[in-house]
């Protein structure tokens, strides 16, 4: 069970006959069992299950200050910034343990939730986000001692209670239900039964004109790319416009599948009948409508698909729904990490490798240039949990190697791009070896770095 942490002690001390087990260095120097705040402000710590300090006695002592050393007020820094850190790394881990169960190969694969699983990829991703502006923070007070810095002690004790966007992951599952009463609420007030065509034209009045959903045709903002951003703004990329249909229509016992066309992901209701989805009403026909321009554009593969070819389409699991999401979210944070180098690809290291007799190709593919960390990191978690759902695939773990090249991981990455080779054909093992050799070289350099700093590696 994760625990929220509170400002001054670390939250694991407890109270035991009337003194505080193992105090910290800060406390210690005050020589007083109380819980105290960056300001001076003593309360009486009163024992409870929750940890929580009392603010009536807080109130009490308000005219009473405390004078701390600046060495105390450092520690008692030290052990706030800690305890929040170990929080948000806890709740990184419980995302990702709950994440892995939920897709877990042991479940079948229609009892898999394709909302829960974004959810937890989406609460992994803030997490991580939040423990980075808590290290930002803590070297903000390290720069500037007399710096103010805003409290955020967190109240939500797991993961499933994490907030994003205002609302946590249950309240985001009720959304969805919110969404099902409107359709059934349109459905009541046309005074029909459940005909699979009305159904359908129903969700579609209330995703796309009464919520106002948008399908977004070039993933370039993080808001179409998690589900809590998609819900909250209605702006939102084809896969999880596409999970929001499924997820309403299940609700209503209507089966929605799915088959990835091209670049495009297509869904359409599972029916004996599939011509009367793509019957003309108004101008518009349902596939169209659901699928959106895609189907009327004659430059996509979309535009091909007819009631007599959808039957032949490859359906889509629910994990590989989640797979398109995930590797989605690889591609934009990808993109944000290196925006800085335009043009640069996961796999342009591995070029210059390729041309042997060129020195300066040699040097080139060790110089790693500089990415945005955070976007490469959220993009190599993303990555991670695409691994778990496709262990197998070497092209995805060839990807994932050369993030961790960039992220400066050797070790790491001559280990995937290893296993990589072990599964990949032979012309692409053949492009591989050269480059892991030359991170075996980076991997030792660094380790030298390493060492450098205690004092000069020679050689006699």
């Amino acid at each position: 069970m994760l625990c929220a942490s509170s400002p001054g002690l670390c939250h694991q001390q407890k109270l035991v006959g009337g003194v505080v087990k193992e105090p910290s260095a800060a406390m210690a120097s005050l020589d007083v069992y109380s819980r105290c705040g960056f300001d001076g402000g003593v309360g009486c710590w009163i024992g409870n299950e929750k940890g929580k300090w009392n603010k009536l006695a807080a109130a009490t002592a308000k005219n009473r200050r405390l004078s701390i050393s600046p060495m105390a007020s450092s520690a008692l820094a030290e052990a706030r910034y800690t305890s929040r850190a170990k929080f948000y790394q806890e709740v990184l881990k419980d995302a990702r343990e709950k994440f892995t169960q939920e897709i877990s190969f042991q479940s079948k694969d229609k009892d898999i939730s394709l909302a829960k699983a974004l959810l937890f990829v989406a609460s992994e991703d803030e997490a991580f986000m939040a423990f980075n502006l808590e290290m930002d923070a803590h070297s903000l007070q390290n720069e500037r001692r007399s710096a103010s810095l805003t409290s955020h002690a967190t109240e939500w004790t797991c993961v499933e209670a994490m907030p994003l966007a205002g609302k946590n992951m249950n309240e985001w599952m009720v959304e969805l239900d919110v969404i099902v009463r409107e359709v059934e609420a349109e459905l009541v007030s046309r005074e029909i039964g459940c005909d699979l065509v009305e159904v359908l034209d129903a969700v579609n009045v209330v995703l796309f004109k009464s919520r106002g959903f948008k399908r977004s045709s070039v993933l370039v903002d993080s808001k179409c790319a998690y589900l809590h951003s998609v819900l909250s703004s209605g702006y939102c990329s084809a896969i999880l416009l596409s999970v929001i249909y499924i997820e309403v229509c299940r609700r209503l016992n209507l089966t929605i599948v799915g088959s990835r066309v091209g670049e495009e992901f297509l869904i359409w209701p599972q029916t004996g009948n599939p011509e009367e989805l793509f019957k003309v009403i108004s101008g518009h026909s349902l596939f169209g409508i659901v699928n959106g321009k895609c189907v009327d554009d004659p430059r996509s593969r979309a535009s091909d698909i007819n009631s007599n070819s959808l039957p032949g389409l490859e359906l889509a699991t629910n994990r590989d729904i989640i797979g398109i999401a995930l590797a989605n979210l690889i591609r934009l944070h990808w993109k944000c990490a290196s925006r800085a180098n335009h043009g640069l690809m996961l796999t342009s290291p591995l070029r210059s490798v390729d041309h042997a007799d060129d020195k300066s190709s040699k040097t080139n593919c060790l110089n790693v240039p500089l990415l945005r960390p955070q976007d490469l990191r959220l993009a190599i978690m993303a990555s991670e949990r695409l691994l778990i759902l496709q262990p197998h695939n070497w092209a995805l773990r060839k990807d994932h190697g050369m993030m961790l090249y960039y992220s400066r991981e050797y070790e790491e990455a001559v280990q995937e791009l290893s296993i990589c080779m072990a599964f990949a054909p032979e012309e692409e093992a053949e492009v591989l070896e050269p480059f892991v050799e030359k991170l075996h070289l980076l991997r030792v350099a660094s380790s030298w770095k390493s060492l450098g700093k205690k004092g000069h590696l020679t050689v006699s």
